[in-house]
């Protein structure tokens, strides 16, 4: 049970007196194993926790297995960090454990929550978070939200990466002075500790593990407020028969098995996420962009330039694959302008359209959107109307709505846009498409593949999830 001035999520570190001067220069070395693992075990924490929001919202409660797994990410991460740059507190080598190893002079508790609100976790990790993810920005450098506070993906631990923040900094000076005294100035880690202290608490709210709103308050030291260094947390209150405990030791032993499905099934499920989106995503198109022909186009887009001509960069176009892949699955391109005076659209291979229009003034597309960026090539004006060469493949000339076909064939192709009598100053509205034919049966199977993947992905996180529950031995 907390006190009213105890806090559900509690950090503590002991500081070992004989750290070795040298050490710290390579434990970013020694810590990759580390840092491999945890890099899946964080993949983990977010889907889980994810599924953990609507389970709260639903039922206003943690469900017990997750907790115990999110809470031993917590455990190993802050562990590495001690070890490594988040506080160089012990030179003992963190174990590969989600338990709590109170041996280890790192430890982490956050007590299980038992009821949650359900209002608050659809805001208090964001909304009500964001006065300390602005702190936290400062104390671990770029701003990282929820957990990646507590570790900052670069092999760094707690807050020393790519960008300078204050833990770095004071672990920085600590390291320095070890290197040159051999002794861990007390008052730098006795701040660092208040610092990681503040930092697990709002990873813990972040995460939806308490409601307990963490207080702006640095509690220094390597013990947490109320208890002396070294001393053991209170021990968890026995649940009464039929309910579920709210102390913070898991129930079973998750054993490696169980871990390795709850990180597959999550990976799974980021996976499923993506085909699943990227398939709604091909319905959605293919159901809403195609034209009267059944031409699946581009958005409408203004050209216009004073130059002679408008070109755009080399598209390289390999059709070598087998028949399904290309002719099947791209069709036809169509290119559809619209222009009050008459234009010329025109394919041809980039060799010729560069040699046509080398030395003339023109506007090369780098960019398409709503408002297209171009690169300015100087010159003078072509030596002919566009619709006299004989090297284009597919044009199109005329005012009004005028529409190119064109079949691909393997090559470096260009597209030119000019005034059919090749005059200066072109403006012209483009779209381009293609028929696209199999993208809707490709969507589809995306779907499918996402919904079954998913499913597995439930599956290999229930079962780790379950692994857990076993009562120890």
């Amino acid at each position: 049970m907390t006190t009213p001035e105890s806090n559900p999520v509690r950090l503590e570190g002991r500081l070992d007196p004989d750290l070795s001067r040298w050490l710290w220069l390579v434990k970013w070395l020694l810590a990759i194993p580390h840092y491999v693992v945890l890099f899946f075990l964080w993949i983990a924490f977010f889907v889980l926790s994810v599924v953990v929001f609507f389970a709260i919202l639903v039922t206003g409660r943690y469900p017990r297995g997750i907790f115990d797994f999110n809470l031993g990410v917590l455990r190993w991460t802050w562990r590495v960090a001690f070890y490594s740059y988040g506080a160089l507190g012990t030179d003992r080598y963190p174990p590969f454990s989600l338990g709590s190893e109170p041996e280890y002079p790192a430890t982490l508790e956050v007590e299980y929550p038992g009821q949650l609100s359900r209002g608050l976790v659809l805001v208090k990790w964001w909304l009500l978070a964001i006065p300390h993810y602005l702190l936290l920005g400062v104390f671990t450098g770029g701003g990282w939200w929820a957990g990646s506070h507590m570790w900052d993906g670069d092999g760094n631990g707690w807050g020393w990466g790519g960008e300078p923040s204050l833990i770095g900094l004071l672990v920085l000076f600590a390291a320095v002075a070890l290197l040159f005294t051999t002794r861990y100035p007390r008052g730098i880690f006795a701040f660092v500790l208040g610092l990681d202290r503040w930092v697990a608490r709002v990873v813990a709210y972040a995460g939806l593990m308490t409601d307990r709103y963490p207080p702006f308050r640095l509690d220094q030291g390597g013990s947490e407020p109320g208890l002396p260094t070294g001393a053991a947390p209170e021990a968890p209150v026995p649940a009464p028969a039929g309910e579920a405990a709210t102390g913070t030791e898991p129930r079973g032993k998750r054993g490696p098995g169980g871990i390795a499905l709850l990180v597959l099934g999550s990976i799974a499920a980021l996976i499923a996420f993506v085909l699943l989106v990227v398939g709604g995503v091909g319905v959605v198109v293919d159901s809403t962009q195609r034209d009267a022909d059944g031409f699946l186009m581009s958005p409408t887009e203004s050209f216009t330039t004073a130059a002679y001509a408008i070109s755009s960069e080399s598209a390289d176009v390999d059709l070598d694959g087998p028949d399904w892949a290309t002719d099947d699955l791209l069709g036809t391109v169509r290119i559809r302008s619209e222009s009050e005076r008459p234009v010329f659209v025109g394919i041809g291979r980039s060799s010729d359209v560069a040699r046509y229009l080398a030395g003339v003034d023109r506007s090369v597309v780098t960019e398409i959107g709503r408002n297209p960026r171009y690169s300015q090539r100087s010159g003078s004006a072509p030596a002919g109307p566009p619709s006299g060469q004989s090297f284009w493949v597919a044009s199109a000339t005329g005012a009004g709505e005028q529409t190119l076909e064109w079949e691909p064939r393997s090559g470096s192709w260009s597209v030119a846009l000019m005034n059919a009598d090749g005059s200066r100053g072109v403006s012209a509205d483009l779209s381009i498409g293609a028929e696209l034919d199999d993208i809707i049966w490709i969507a589809v199977g995306l779907l499918v593949a996402g919904a079954l993947l998913a499913a597995l992905a439930a599956l290999a996180i229930t079962a780790g999830i379950r692994s857990g529950r076993r009562a120890p031995g």
